[in-house]
């Protein structure tokens, strides 16, 4: 079974998405720390963020991994080949960075191969903005968070403060502007509501309301929609479309 969780940045995907995961019991899986982790690793290289090709050809030569600490059900870590990108991919230059990586179509392709074998099997909650459009887009439950970009601002700045980083508000503000139009905007799968999605606007919501209203429903879909293990045998990619070198 997948919980797929869309949305804008700063809309609260993944803390609601890990929180998500460990009352389910889901396996947790996050498309975007994996564009990121690339992003990071081309930066060091000077790789151009706008050549697709490049960037492709570079994420194919190397696995994206997530690693668990003991008796741990989210991960804790992410590496790109053999390098840990864990502690770099969460800084305001990679959140600049990370809208030309992720809207290069020729890289797309083959993220979408590594997302795909990485939640072939199993219960996941997976966060993204293209998750129930075209990730997995038979996901068994589909929710679109959104909020006001003023309070997605306000909750990027407090993160930022919390992580030690230093941070602007307004700055902040402008970078989500840019953000949504970019992704909204791109050619290849842009950042859109799925047809069959749940679109919920957490803008007044606290993320303990937000986490118990998946939740409900979640489990009212394993209960109605799935075996007897709770989806926990299913093949997640049953169905879908080979992927080529580009992402449709």
């Amino acid at each position: 079974m997948i919980i797929a969780i869309d949305g804008p940045a700063g809309s609260g995907k993944s803390s609601v998405a890990k929180t998500v995961a460990l009352r389910m019991g889901f396996h947790y899986l996050d498309t975007g720390a994996m564009y990121r982790a690339v992003a990071v690793a081309a930066m060091r290289r000077g790789i151009d963020l706008s050549d697709g090709v490049a960037l492709r050809d570079f994420s194919k030569s190397r696995r994206i991994r997530f690693a668990y600490e003991k008796g741990e059900v989210l991960p804790s870590r992410v590496f790109f080949g053999d390098e840990e990108m864990t502690d770099f991919i969460r800084t305001p230059e990679v959140d600049r960075a990370v809208s030309p990586v992720s809207g290069c179509p020729e890289l797309r392709g083959d993220m979408l191969e590594k997302q795909r074998m990485l939640g072939a099997v199993g219960n996941y909650v997976v966060e993204g903005r293209d998750i129930g459009t075209v990730v997995f887009p038979n996901a068994a439950l589909k929710v679109f968070l959104t909020a006001c970009v003023e309070e997605r601002a306000r909750r990027r700045t407090l993160q930022n403060e919390r992580r030690g980083i230093d941070s602007d508000y307004e700055s902040i503000l402008q970078a989500l502007k840019d953000r949504d139009n970019f992704d909204m905007n791109r050619d290849v799968a842009p950042l859109a509501v799925a047809e069959d999605a749940l679109e919920l606007d957490t803008t007044d919501m606290s993320e303990e309301e937000v986490v118990d209203y998946i939740v409900k429903l979640a489990q009212r879909v394993r209960d109605e929609v799935c075996g007897a293990d709770g989806g926990a045998g299913d093949d997640n990619t049953a169905g879908l479309p080979e992927i080529g070198d580009e992402c449709a």
